[in-house]
């Protein structure tokens, strides 16, 4: 264990850095920023994007014509998205140092970890190229939704890993196996679903020019009212699993983590509904909803 200490470590930074990753993304969309570089990989066509409207390219138009926006530019989406990007590109080379660790230190040894370092690096990949898609369909809500998915994908690939390494599994019977992966596949839908809300939201808040924001609840349609009411449902369903397993001595601090992380997420969404959908909250709300999903396929490889 004492060998591995170090590759570990980095295997843990790799896991936080998609949590950075996964919230630059949602402050780009609380900031209203998705197009705030409208070409991929360059931003108007450079590849540091300008400061200044002086410095746009001369045929700069061609870029903002695709996208339905308003045909002017603004340095600080710009750089918001950018800044999205150059920490999307550097969990890129984190990772293709973390794969090429993975087959110095466990070629010989241990090639399950290796193979899952490489599905990490091409996941990786993958999500930049989805990142191109995302920009040319003007963030269409299916490939934001996709988006979103393989972020939670890489991120759960570092816990096998670590889990792999530990070995520190607890005996444990098929039906609380079975709950805490019902908890997690409620909790993939409820993240889904919130997807779709967040485009609703997008929508609203363009149609009013993004002000106006205590009415934009009012505005919602059928996707906010499933995504709030089924709220309750995972709710229910991580209390019923924090009361299962929290009596377990090896399974309590995980079975704390999980409902603290499910009430934060809880009480940011109750935020947004009754508190006229402050900003800050929304990328929040998406992060801890993350981890909390994170957290769930954890505690199941937890268990043996």
């Amino acid at each position: 264990m004492e060998r591995n200490a170090a590759y570990l470590r980095y295997t843990w930074f790799i896991l936080v850095m998609v949590f950075v990753v996964i919230l630059a993304g949602g402050v780009v969309r609380m900031t209203q920023s998705g197009i705030g570089c409208p070409d991929w990989p360059t931003c108007f066509g450079r590849w540091v994007p300008p400061t200044n409207a002086n410095q746009l390219p001369a045929d700069y138009e061609k870029y903002l014509k695709q996208q339905d926006i308003d045909h002017t530019f603004n340095v600080y989406h710009t750089w918001v998205e950018y800044i999205n990007r150059l920490l999307g590109a550097l969990l890129g080379i984190f990772i293709l140092i973390h794969t090429c660790w993975s087959f110095a230190r466990f070629w010989k040894t241990n090639k399950t970890i290796v193979f899952v370092s490489v599905v990490m690096l091409l996941a990786v990949g993958f999500q930049g190229w989805l990142g191109k898609k995302v920009v040319d369909a003007n963030l269409a809500v299916v490939k934001v939704t996709i988006h979103m998915m393989v972020a939670l994908f890489i991120a759960a690939l570092p816990l096998i890993i670590i889990s792999r390494l530990k070995q520190n599994s607890i005996p444990t019977n098929k039906m609380l196996k079975g709950l805490v992966v019902i908890t997690l596949v409620l909790v993939l839908m409820q993240i889904v679903l919130g997807t779709a809300v967040r485009e609703q939201t997008d929508e609203i808040g363009a149609a009013l020019n993004y002000t106006h924001r205590n009415i934009w609840i009012k505005r919602m349609g059928d996707e906010f009212l499933i995504h709030r009411s089924f709220s309750m449902i995972v709710v229910a369903a991580c209390i019923f699993l924090f009361w299962n397993t929290y009596i377990i001595p090896g399974f309590r601090a995980h079975a704390f983590a999980i409902l603290v992380l499910m009430l934060v997420a809880f009480a940011l969404g109750l935020t947004l509904y009754f508190m006229k959908m402050p900003a800050l909250a929304q990328p929040l709300h998406l992060l801890f909803a993350s981890i909390l999903a994170i957290s769930l396929f954890s505690f199941r490889l937890q268990m043996k």
